[in-house]
């Protein structure tokens, strides 16, 4: 399987910006933990081995997710559904604030984020 047909949804709170006035960096800082826990939790499985295979065509989908009950409930929906991800829960804070698949072709996953919009800077 090609990496290009491997895709890797990232999901952060648009409340963290909107509502509690985070900055723009710790909100990248956010996904780029989720996405290295995902990387390290689930480094022996062949999606992630044929994803991190080709570096410079990884397919990632960045979305937002209204606050703290919302990507809770899609956490226990991926759990439900057998969908490996991580949500990442600031410390020490302990506030959910990113979830990340791990990568899986998008045909297998993405009817579970249809309902989320594109995360806007």
């Amino acid at each position: 399987m090609a990496a290009c047909s491997l895709v890797q949804y990232v999901v952060i709170r648009s409340d963290l910006k909107t509502v509690l006035q985070w900055p723009l960096g710790a909100l990248m800082a956010q996904a780029c933990h989720a996405c290295t826990a995902v990387t390290h939790l689930f480094y022996q499985d062949p999606n992630m081995q044929t994803y991190l295979a080709d570096l410079d065509n990884m397919h990632k989908v960045v979305l937002e997710i209204a606050d703290e009950p919302s990507i809770k409930a899609l956490a226990e929906k991926l759990t439900e559904k057998k969908i490996d991800h991580k949500l990442w829960i600031e410390q020490p804070e302990n506030i959910p604030t990113c979830l990340v698949t791990k990568p899986y072709p998008k045909t297998e996953i993405q009817s579970h984020f249809r309902h989320l919009k594109l995360c806007k800077g």
